[in-house]
């Protein structure tokens, strides 16, 4: 049966945008990822930060519950030679029943405020090594243009949408960052320290509504017979707000390191 997240899946995987190179340098400089290390993408969607991380690890593994995410992260790797990637359908929940090796490295970008912010810290202890430990990327955006939001609500407003963790560049706030930072630092991995780094895009209306149905709650199957309606007023709305067709939208990306006290 399909699901908003299955209908989303290529449009995530096309749209979304990478995470800053600084992200990565920041990871390999702090987990020594020379390509021997063994990372966990837990959440991963379609690889957004497992497809970069293959290039910096021996081998990683790209955990989430959506097949179509999975699907589309497979082609990915394929498209760019990654061989070293293994897709597995499970969530957080299920850690234990993985049977991952030992992990160097685990990430997990919006999925982490769907998950238990207590348990999966905990389940983690028993699988990553030593000197590991776990990065929570969160993402903080201005808003669209109002227009975006007035046309999704016309359209979608009587739907009972998902909440959407992997919209974390629609929903999070500075207040968000924090809970993220408080949740690790009573966790076995308490010693926390976050970075940041802010960016500004351009986007053009193409990539405004390919984002739009990116997210679950405004994805491909729940507009379902509407959804050429409903990208028709989009782009027009898009274009009366700025014929131009071009909007600039700033994200500050941060990165929560989280890794057990030294002894």
């Amino acid at each position: 049966m399909s699901t908003p997240y299955a209908s989303a899946a290529p449009y995530y995987a096309r749209y979304r945008p990478p995470y800053p190179a600084e992200l990565y340098a920041l990871l390999a400089d702090r987990f020594a990822l020379d390509g021997s290390r063994t990372v966990l993408d837990l959440g991963s969607g379609p690889g957004t930060l497992g497809l970069p991380l293959a290039a910096l690890a021996e081998h990683v593994y790209a955990v989430d519950p959506e097949p179509a995410m999975l699907a589309e992260g497979c082609r990915l790797a394929e498209e760019h030679g990654l061989g070293n990637i293994s897709w597995l359908r499970g969530d957080a929940a299920g850690i234990g029943r993985l049977c991952l090796p030992r992990i160097d490295l685990c990430v997990i970008g919006g999925a982490f405020h769907l998950m238990d912010p207590a348990r999966v810290p905990a389940d983690l202890d028993a699988v990553l090594a030593p000197r590991g430990g776990i990065a929570v990327v969160t993402s903080l955006a201005a808003a669209w243009p109002a227009v975006v939001d007035e046309v999704c609500a016309r359209f979608l407003g009587g739907v009972d949408a998902p909440y959407d963790a992997r919209d974390v560049q629609d929903v999070q706030g500075v207040g968000d960052l924090r809970d993220v930072e408080d949740r690790l630092a009573k966790s076995p991995f308490s010693r926390v320290e976050t970075s940041t780094w802010e960016r500004s895009t351009r986007y053009s209306v193409d990539q405004v509504v390919g984002l739009q149905f990116s997210r679950a709650c405004s994805g491909p199957a729940l507009s379902g017979d509407r959804k050429d309606a409903f990208e028709a007023e989009l782009r027009r709305a898009l274009l009366d707000h700025d014929p131009g067709g071009t909007y600039v939208r700033t994200v500050t990306v941060a990165a929560t390191v989280a890794t057990r006290p030294r002894r």
